[in-house]
């Protein structure tokens, strides 16, 4: 199995990829900050079919007025009116607004999102992205005033989630191979310490391959996964997800 799923891996995790996948859209950026950004955003709104997702995010990149760092950080009231009518199945302008003050807000602070993954870091203890993730979405909604509506847009282990989305976001950012699909600009989080992200297609392909065993898709099966992976690759077993994804998208299961 270790074989054949190395083959995968091969095969899907090149730039031919990038094309029709939502992490084509922080690919149109060269910024540390506007890949951080785009690929947040490519990220939260992943539900749905991808070239609907994939039209979206280049919207609000036009309502950013194609520089999503510059917009967030510099902008003032008025400016805000660019975002007002932006909408992707239930996701708003009312929680993009929100999105946008907490990423003002965080980037006023830091020069990276990686931080805002790493809020509550003791080098004495190990990283856990279960904790991790918790602590990111405690912090994403620590402004005053945030829209109750907003936080279902914000998974976490603590809610029984698999995290699909955030767990994707984090691929992109941290694996590091030079294949031209992930980003791999975060160096703290390490690619051992991801998760794989546990959508659709991988938790069929995982489950005709034994990988899975619950029932049902949460946190718990996320990690299952992850950890059945990491009989393959230790240190990077979320490369997987690029042939079980593949695999399921194509139909070859």
């Amino acid at each position: 199995m270790k074989q054949f799923l190395d083959e995968k891996v091969a095969s899907f995790n090149q730039p031919t990829f990038i094309e029709n996948d939502p992490i084509c859209i922080p690919h149109l950026f060269s910024k540390k900050q506007d890949i951080e950004i785009m690929g947040f955003f490519a990220a939260i709104l992943a539900w749905g079919q991808r070239k609907t997702i994939i039209n979206k995010c280049k919207e609000l990149i036009e309502r950013f007025d194609g520089e999503p760092a510059n917009f967030i950080i510099k902008h003032n009231e008025v400016d805000l009116k660019n975002l007002l009518g932006f909408k992707h199945r239930t996701f708003n302008d009312t929680d993009l607004l929100y999105f946008v003050s907490f990423l003002r807000f965080h980037y006023r602070r830091f020069t990276s999102l990686e931080d805002a993954f790493l809020i509550d870091n003791q080098q004495h203890i190990p990283f856990s992205m279960e904790r991790s993730l918790n602590e990111f979405k405690a912090y994403f909604f620590s402004l005053p005033d945030y829209p109750i509506r907003t936080r279902k847009h914000i998974s976490s282990p603590l809610q029984k989630s698999s995290c699909k989305r955030l767990n994707m976001f984090m691929r992109w950012m941290v694996r590091q191979d030079n294949k031209g699909v992930d980003f791999g600009i975060w160096d703290r989080i390490k690619p051992r310490d991801l998760i794989c992200p546990c959508d659709v297609h991988v938790e069929r392909v995982a489950r005709k391959f034994g990988l899975i065993t619950s029932d049902k898709v949460n946190w718990k099966t996320a990690v299952e996964l992850t950890e059945n992976l990491k009989r393959f690759d230790p240190d990077d077993p979320v490369k997987y997800d690029f042939a079980l994804f593949g695999i399921g998208v194509i139909g070859e299961l």
